[in-house]
């Protein structure tokens, strides 16, 4: 039996400028102790992100994934790990679970669905729990994202889970997003109502070897047509230059039929999904999109610390005070937060 490990040793496995030396020699258990540090929140958390934040760590390709259950896609998600890799490149996969109500935990684990690439020393694949946040995207993803950055992967592929509706949350962290749905007029509805006409990058009808696969995509390009006709709809604005000539173009989503199972279309999706990329990187528009996620981070943070503090001003003297006068009706709520946070 191993000695017991030594405080010292201890506490390096619990630094974070050791743990991202080790990850970036190749010891995979020191990402995964990197990951877990950013999960758990805290000041370790931070100490992760003060290491890994460097403009030299900036993945080359952030790319969402997300659905509605059921949708295949972390079938889909395997196929493009494959062609990452056919590539040459490694590739980081976060895929989001739903929380444990017990231990907070992703409860699907590493995804089964992905272990064809288990031993594949060129792939990293790490489940995290949602944690009840709404929209199931982890508040941890974007630093994830960049651990996995500062371990050398140029290539993360963020798979989401759905929640009864296809998420849109994802195209906050991803530079492209996948939305995958299935056939049948009901999955184009929702994509319509939750607002993926104007997030997706690429659409999916993934099974597309089952009835109505057509008949989805034709939908789906319907209402792209429609929502394009819109007064300022144009999404992805960009210039490109041909001749000499810099001529406005707007990113036209490509919809397009697959089988993941059998890889039937997938290649397909793979070239959309980096010519998506190459014309953000054309128009300028990646970098915009970085910098917009990195200022929604910080206002996600700013939020986050001013909840902390009303949850510390709770059962205090004045909060009591306010809280009276506000069950009284001698002040309205927005009158009685006023006082709060002035104070």
């Amino acid at each position: 039996m191993d000695a017991c490990p030594s405080p010292t040793q201890r506490s390096a496995r619990r630094d974070p400028e050791q743990l991202l030396g080790a990850a970036r020699a190749g010891e995979r258990g020191a990402i995964g102790r990197l990951l877990s540090l950013v999960e758990r929140g805290g000041e370790a958390a931070r100490a992760v992100g003060r290491a890994t934040f460097a403009p030299s760590a900036s993945v080359e390709h952030v790319i969402g994934v997300t659905g509605s259950p059921g949708a295949g896609k972390s079938t889909l998600v395997d196929r493009l790990i494959a062609a990452v890799r056919a590539g040459g490149d490694t590739v980081g996969v976060l895929a989001v679970d739903p929380s444990s109500p017990y231990s907070g935990g992703a409860i699907l684990g590493d995804r089964i669905r992905m272990q064809d690439h288990a031993l594949d020393r060129g792939v990293f694949i790490r489940s995290m729990a949602s944690r009840g946040h709404q929209g199931g995207l982890a508040l941890a993803a974007p630093e994830a994202i960049r651990v996995l950055a500062a371990v050398g992967m140029p290539v993360v592929l963020v798979e989401t889970v759905g929640v009864g509706q296809v998420e849109v949350e994802i195209a906050g962290a991803a530079d492209t997003t996948v939305v995958v749905v299935t056939p049948g007029w009901g999955d184009a509805v929702q994509a319509s109502k939750a607002g993926l006409l104007e997030v997706a990058d690429v659409f999916v009808v993934n099974k597309a070897d089952r009835e109505g696969a057509a008949e989805t995509r034709r939908d789906l390009e319907a209402m792209l047509e429609m929502a394009a006709s819109f007064p300022g709809a144009a999404r992805s604005p960009a210039t490109s230059t041909v001749g000499g000539l810099s001529d406005p173009v707007a990113w036209r989503p490509p919809v397009l039929l697959a089988t993941a199972t059998t890889g039937e279309g997938t290649d397909a999706v793979w070239s959309a999904v980096t010519a998506h990329r190459a014309h953000l990187v054309a128009a300028g528009e990646l970098e915009r999109r970085r910098e917009q996620r990195l200022i929604a981070e910080m206002e996600r943070v700013m939020i986050g610390r001013l909840a902390r503090d009303v949850r510390e001003l709770e059962g205090g003297a004045r909060f009591e005070e306010v809280r009276a006068e506000l069950l009284a009706r001698r002040v309205d709520p927005y009158e009685a937060a006023a006082r709060l946070l002035d104070r």
